[in-house]
């Protein structure tokens, strides 16, 4: 497969350590890279959320921790 880095109408996509010009690839394996790049994109998004719950959940903690505290 001929590569060439420079031609913007032809980018690349690589996979496992291999490039491979988006164009010449079948209608099939591009759908399969969307695919791939929505998972990636909900596994992120997914991700953020349960940093955010875990910061949440710290946070009540904390709070409770006071709260307590006080009947002490």
């Amino acid at each position: 497969m001929a590569e060439n880095k420079n031609d913007p109408t032809n980018p690349f996509i690589t996979f496992e350590g291999k490039k491979y010009p988006i164009n010449d690839l079948s209608n099939d394996i591009k759908e399969s890279i969307k695919g791939l790049q929505i998972a990636e994109t909900q596994i992120k998004m997914h991700e953020d959320t349960l940093k955010l719950l875990s910061i949440s959940r710290n946070t009540i903690a904390n709070q409770l921790r006071e709260k307590l505290k006080n009947l002490d």
